[in-house]
């Protein structure tokens, strides 16, 4: 095969070119990765060899052009899916948001009836509820701290049943009048409590959570949209599926309760509906609760994530804080309201190894700082017992772990917990009703107790039937959160005629 007069013209013009190593042209780099060195063949002694070269350099150019549009048309098709998706998840929010609506014309009596028959349901039908949630505990590690927070068991559904139950039997927070007042020219005010109308809910492995917001919602007037993790989906379908039954057999609309797909992009959406949820509240770890909160356009609720410490007083009964400390630490180690870190004012150092040998039964690591660890080390197992490190302290462990902390005063313990806390639970152990008084005033938390574990941060433990969350923001609802709490209010103003001057 010959080279072509062109071709020879184009190796010429190649050969006698300064290629610049910086410029950019696909053909021009090419060229220089297969234009040999040496000086002989590029002045024209193979023009086999660069014709080789020259089609070589044109199936790259082609290739990388062929590559950006298909590269584009794979874009742009993605793009077409999810618009697609979102339009979709759009007419699902217009439902929901219609179907809320219709709550109003249900009264207190009839919606304590629907709540008495789905806590019902999931009695009668726990088997299918288990067997749902067996499919997603199948796909995690035991060993996972979330593990048993997905898991659900007879003993919890029965817990769940109660709950809803227990939120049928407490009064509607519904039409309450909280200021009333006649103005000088005769108008009457009444500011009433109503629905917020449709409450957004983002959790975690925490099937739990979708019977709870429903009894809550559906008291309250609210329609709800739940957007679980993938990690409990199948669990989240059933429970949500059975609700649906029993509102279908009440003939109310199932659109007041609906589950959204368990991915990130119909998070996205629920953050972004803005006109149809009234109301968004994060459930979950603190990277869940910081995306909402920076992410949402719509209204939210941040429930933080519980960072717990206990403070072991200089006067604090030893019997007394073993059990506190046993089980605010053990009882339920992935909940928000666990125990992470003890602090010992360094006077009952003495005491510390009696004070946590309960936690060697639940075989709890700790983190112990110098003065802990100089003391506990060869009586607290070496496998159970490490030294604290700058991370120990402020990390909610969700697992069977806590740091300790020596302190030499009060004023310490207050500077370590202002430091290191997430405004979720403190607690302090202590016979001094002045040191706990003034422990109550100087925390910053949404729960604050004198000799009582933090376990008792819960809804249902505080007497609201259920909870829908734990607020650990100031603005609005602070604590465990509600019937009241998911209510807002608007005025109602009478008159006869008056006109304003």
């Amino acid at each position: 095969m010959h080279a072509s007069i062109a071709e020879h013209e184009q190796f010429r013009n190649f050969s006698g070119a300064k290629l610049r190593r910086s410029e950019r042209n696909t053909k021009e780099k090419l060229v220089i990765l297969f234009i040999p060195e040496r000086e002989e063949l590029r002045q024209g002694q193979s023009y086999e060899l660069f014709r080789i070269i020259i089609h070589a350099v044109r199936f790259f150019v082609n290739l990388h052009a062929i590559s950006r549009q298909l590269s584009k048309k794979i874009s742009t098709f993605a793009s077409c899916i999810h618009n697609e998706k979102t339009m979709q998840l759009e007419e699902t929010f217009k439902k929901v948001k219609r179907a809320s609506k219709s709550l109003a014309l249900l009264s207190d009596q009839q919606r304590n009836e629907i709540l008495l028959a789905v806590a019902d349901a999931i009695i009668d039908r726990q088997d299918r509820i288990l067997a749902a949630n067996a499919a997603d505990l199948a796909k995690m590690d035991p060993k996972n701290p979330l593990y048993d927070r997905l898991q659900l068991t007879e003993k919890r559904l029965t817990d769940i049943a109660g709950d809803m139950r227990n939120v049928a039997s407490l009064p509607s927070p519904l039409g309450f009048v909280t200021k009333q007042k006649t103005l000088p020219n005769g108008l009457r005010l009444h500011r009433v409590s109503v629905p917020f109308g449709v409450i957004g809910m983002i959790y975690e492995a925490r099937p739990n959570v979708t019977y709870d917001v429903f009894s809550l919602c559906f008291k309250s007037g609210n329609a709800c949209v739940l957007k679980g993790g993938s990690d409990a989906d199948l669990s989240n379908q059933a429970s949500v599926e059975l609700i649906h039954e029993v509102l279908e057999r009440f003939g109310v609309n199932p659109d007041v309760v609906t589950l959204l797909p368990a991915t990130h992009e119909a998070t996205g959406d629920m953050l972004n509906a803005v006109g149809y949820i009234d109301l968004c509240i994060p459930r979950g770890g603190r990277r869940l609760i910081d995306f909402v909160r920076d992410t949402a356009r719509i209204p939210v609720i941040e429930t933080g994530a519980g960072v717990v410490n206990t403070y072991f007083d200089k006067d604090g009964d030893l019997e007394m804080g073993k059990q506190i400390i046993c089980n605010a630490k053990t009882r339920r180690v992935s909940v928000c309201n666990a125990l992470d870190c003890l602090i010992i004012h360094e006077s009952r150092l003495g005491e510390l190894f009696e004070l946590v040998k309960p936690l060697l039964d639940h075989k709890v690591m700790l983190y112990a700082d110098v003065p802990a660890y100089q003391l506990l080390n060869g009586q607290y197992p070496d496998i159970l017992l490490q030294p604290a490190t700058a991370d120990s302290f402020g990390t909610e462990f969700m697992d069977y772990k806590m740091a300790i902390r020596t302190v030499t005063s009060l004023d310490e313990a207050l500077e370590h917990i202002d430091s290191y806390g997430s405004g979720h639970s403190e607690a302090i152990i202590t016979q001094d009703e002045q040191t706990a008084r003034r422990f109550q005033q100087h925390v910053d938390a949404a729960c604050v107790y004198w000799n009582a574990p933090t376990s008792f941060t819960d809804g249902a433990q505080f007497g609201l039937g259920a909870e829908i969350g734990i607020s650990t923001q100031k603005l609005g609802p602070r604590g465990p959160m509600a019937l009241e709490e998911i209510t807002t209010y608007k005025w109602i103003i009478e008159g006869e005629g008056q006109t304003r001057p």
